[in-house]
């Protein structure tokens, strides 16, 4: 009997780990097992200091219809114990995820094609970069269920403000991928699956041109940073720019003098992201 499809596959390539949910049977919702074997995922990204990036994207032309109904069920069936609500720990457990993918500290980026739904709109939210077809559609569906976008509601207005939360969540509306363009949802549009890997690879290349250590750095320093300034946060910034400045800075500065790529500049092609060879990520 056939070994189980994994439900994430990763490749590495050149510094940058491809990330694909890959249950295409269930328009990749995030069951348990899905979540899980994406947290071990991100873990390979932080643990890598030579990793770059990582693109994260849905097997079959669907990036992810957000969470499992139909684990639903056994959820509500679950005992409580000594006063804990499994069904509350469950959803917590999630917004565990949400953080770690939110707080890696290398670019994400995703990639959207077909739909991103409920929580796999909030995957996308998390991202620093967001990528779509034309024909991508996003929703903040759970309160056409009943149910609250609980654990992801946060990262959609860090992404998108309260203004535009507040429309998608109490309507569950789908809007179109340009539509989400306009509301600052997604940072550029491809007109087809095809263009997307071209734009990917536009993206990716312009996250090589920059130094690995420095966007480690100002991730970090981009999360502390709130409406104002505190002199302790300048102060560990400037120790920050000083150590970057002793590092790559100095690469980075004798390049630009010499009118050459900094040691570390790394492009990608179209034909590269297509021919990456996905492996399991083990759970």
């Amino acid at each position: 009997m056939p070994a189980a499809a994994a439900s994430v596959l990763a490749v590495r390539q050149r510094g940058v780990l491809f990330v694909t949910l890959n249950r295409p049977a269930t328009r990749n919702a995030l069951a348990p097992e899905v979540v899980n074997a994406l947290a071990g995922a991100l873990a390979l990204a932080e643990a890598d200091l030579d990793c770059r990036a990582l693109v994260l994207r849905g097997a079959g032309g669907f990036f992810c219809a957000g969470g499992n109904v139909g684990s639903f069920q056994s959820r509500l069936d679950a005992h409580a114990v000594e006063g804990s609500d499994p069904v509350a720990a469950r959803n917590r457990e999630f917004g565990h995820f949400m953080q770690q993918l939110a707080a890696l500290p290398v670019p994400v980026v995703a990639a959207v094609e077909g739909a991103a739904m409920g929580g796999g709109m909030g995957l996308a939210c998390a991202a620093d970069i967001v990528l779509a077809t034309q024909d991508a559609q996003f929703a903040l569906s759970e309160t056409s269920l009943g149910i609250i976008p609980a654990q992801i509601a946060p990262f959609v207005v860090a992404r998108v403000g309260q203004r535009v939360a507040r429309r998608m969540g109490l309507s569950g509306e789908r809007v179109s991928g340009e539509a989400a363009l306009r509301l600052g949802l997604v940072d550029e549009l491809a007109a087809d699956s095809t263009a997307l890997d071209e734009l990917l690879a536009h993206w990716l290349s312009r996250i090589g041109a920059c130094g690995p250590r420095a966007n480690r750095a100002l991730k970090a320093l981009l999360r502390r940073c709130g409406h104002e300034a505190d002199a302790a946060l300048l102060d560990d910034a400037a120790r920050q720019f000083a150590a970057c400045m002793r590092g790559e800075g100095a690469e980075g500065i004798a390049a630009f003098r010499e009118k050459r790529a900094a040691a570390w500049r790394c492009q990608f092609s179209a034909g590269e992201i297509r021919a990456a060879q996905a492996v399991p990520v083990a759970p």
